[in-house]
């Protein structure tokens, strides 16, 4: 016990002295769970191999309060792992310490800073751990008060219970003080343990700064069955240093040189040889997995398919040569046709219910732990998941999103049922793949393509059926597009993807027809994006026009228009630019002037204005 006070005395001197040389950062944050996490990590309970991070069985650390890294990276320097001259450079811009966690420090689980995540993420490690890997590693994660009525959060307590993840522990820091002032319950922390057990968790109430409780607490947590754990233990902000200790006003601020020997003296001498012990977890590994070969795609040329349920026969097709893959979906699987996925391999497919956020948190959770999460809903509903899809860039994450029902095209349902906007999102990810396919053979060959590629990719779903287009053994590539229809003597280029390259093609037999030669790209691949092919087309033509069924903005015309900013050719944008509302397919296209009719007139119009001959 005299070992551990000695450790959390020089993590506390560690959070101050690295966040005073860094002029900022949050202490007061830090020194609040000092003792839990010196518990935790250095008590007996916690179990990792701290020469080899990816361990599989290593236990998992997440701090959701991402700003409390201070903290985090004063762990491991009581561990041995961290120099204090490293953690000296902490935020600077040569350092992986930074300024909130992320992977470049190679003790960090997950990226986080971005509050009422953390809990989500652990989650799907923990779903990973009792249902896939079916490995005996626990998943801790460290929560702040003050992101408590993060409505994830609760998303994330409801479906840990669901799946009965005992080897899931949440510690819930209350310190009574958030950034400007008290938290919603201060430190009643009979409401966290209500809500808590209410939502089927065994809670466990604790003083944050007694030792002794600490540790029979995270003993109880190890004996936990069939239900998660939540410890909740009352703790003071800025503890250990009196003249910050419990008041308001410290959130986000480091102490300056003065008040840094003054908080110095306070904590009294520091035994720097108190290095913290980690027993090392047992050797244990997933099974392997054996890779088979997927069956050839086979689709009759004269039945229409529509590409979201070309998706879930996609699924369970290539599963057996990536079979590492895990499918999620947010009760509309009978809609995204991942349900072909979940009858063929119930044990790889987990239901996240109507909780979008969580249910991208716990992709993340899998995708560090090495699955290949396949996330899927209605595009429109990914919207709301956006904060989490943006904050998994910065975890390296290796998630497939698919949203299904995209555009004005799905008709009756309405404008808010609409996925408008899904294509801007994804493309300002960094480095994600961004695919829009037209029938359902594209669609199967670029649900492989993803599959393959490392990194977060997003495919963008048709509710109606199309025609098929390709061959069964077309190839498709990421980065690619394919030109339809092309001739010497085209006068523009129309590039289209999904919906609307079918109303494109109809589009060019009309003009055919007034002997007008047009050339139909399918820009199956908005991001990245085939700048050779349409260079080419806007150097053949000189005219380029786009028709997408989505918002202008960010969509596959500002993709295109981008791509061809070097180029001196018009780039006429066809997209939704009214406010949609209910109505059949087709009468909502020629509303929004995206239907074969509206790409003839712009064509037309385009080639007036250029002064240019048929």
């Amino acid at each position: 016990m005299n070992n551990l006070e000695a450790i959390a005395k020089r993590i506390r001197y560690f959070s101050l002295v690295m966040s005073t040389a860094a002029g900022s950062g949050h202490p007061s944050s830090s020194l609040s769970a000092a003792d839990l996490m010196t518990g935790l990590v250095f008590g007996g309970t916690f179990k990792y191999d701290l020469a080899n991070p990816n361990h599989p069985n290593n236990d998992r650390l997440i701090f959701s309060k991402g700003h409390a890294s201070p903290l985090f990276y004063s762990i491991w320097a009581a561990a041995g792992k961290v120099t204090e001259q490293e953690l000296l450079q902490f935020r600077k811009f040569t350092s992986p310490l930074e300024g909130h966690p992320t992977r470049e420090f190679r003790y960090t689980e997950a990226a986080t800073g971005s509050l009422g995540q953390g809990l989500s993420i652990g989650v799907g490690m923990a779903l990973n751990a009792k249902y896939l890997d079916k490995l005996p590693y626990r998943t801790y994660v460290l929560l702040g008060d003050s992101e408590m009525p993060e409505g994830s959060q609760w998303e994330a307590l409801e479906i840990a219970a669901h799946y009965k993840l005992d080897n899931l522990v949440g510690i819930i820091d209350v310190n009574r003080l958030g950034q400007r002032g008290e938290t919603m319950y201060g430190h009643d922390l009979t409401v966290y343990r209500d809500r808590v057990a209410s939502f089927g968790w065994e809670p466990v109430v604790i003083d944050g700064h007694h030792l002794p409780q600490i540790l029979t607490a995270f003993k109880q947590a190890t004996q936990a069955k069939d239900k998660p754990v939540m410890i909740i233990a009352k703790t003071l902000k800025g503890k250990g240093v009196s003249f910050i200790e419990d008041k308001n006003g410290w959130h986000g601020k480091p102490l300056n040189k003065d008040e840094l020997a003054r908080a110095l003296q306070e904590l009294g001498p520091i035994d720097m040889t108190a290095v913290g012990r980690i027993e090392k977890p047992d050797d244990l590994k997933p099974a392997e997995v054996k890779i088979n070969d997927a069956k050839p795609v086979s689709y009759a040329p004269d039945k229409a398919v529509a590409t979201r349920h070309a998706y879930g026969a996609a699924l369970e097709r290539i599963f057996p040569k990536y079979p590492n893959m895990v499918v999620l979906d947010a009760e509309v699987s009978n809609s995204t046709f991942s349900e072909i996925f979940k009858s063929a391999y119930p044990e790889q497919f987990f239901e996240m219910y109507i909780a979008e956020q969580n249910m991208v948190g716990n992709a993340l959770g899998l995708s560090i732990r090495g699955k290949i999460p396949f996330v899927s809903t209605f595009a429109a509903f990914l919207t709301r998941a956006f904060d989490q899809i943006r904050m998994s860039q910065y975890s390296l994450a290796n998630i497939k999103f698919c949203g299904s029902h995209a555009g004005v095209s799905i008709g009756e349902d309405g404008s808010s049922q609409m996925g408008l906007e899904d294509i801007a999102l994804f493309r300002t990810l960094l480095d994600s793949v961004v695919l829009y396919p037209s029938d359902a053979v594209a669609t199967e060959k670029l649900v492989e393509e993803m599959a393959k590629h490392e990194g977060i990719a997003y495919l963008r779903t048709t509710r109606m059926n199309t025609p098929i287009i390709y061959r069964n053994d077309e190839a498709f590539r990421i980065g690619g597009s394919k030109v339809l229809k092309s001739n010497k003597a085209d006068v523009a280029a129309i590039v289209a993807a999904g919906i609307t390259l079918h109303e494109a093609l109809k589009a060019y037999e009309e003009l055919k027809e007034e002997k007008i030669l047009v050339r139909v790209i399918d820009l199956y691949s908005i991001k990245p994006i085939d700048s050779k092919t349409l260079g080419k087309a806007a150097h053949d033509t000189g005219i380029i026009i786009t028709v997408e069924d989505h918002f202008a903005e960010g969509g596959l015309g500002e993709a295109v228009t981008s791509a061809l900013s070097k180029e001196r050719v018009p780039v006429y944008s066809l997209a939704v630019r009214k406010m949609p509302r209910s109505g059949k397919p087709d009468e909502l296209l020629d509303y929004e002037e995206i239907s074969h009719k509206a790409i003839a007139r712009a064509v037309k119009n385009a080639i007036k204005k250029s002064g240019r001959r048929k």
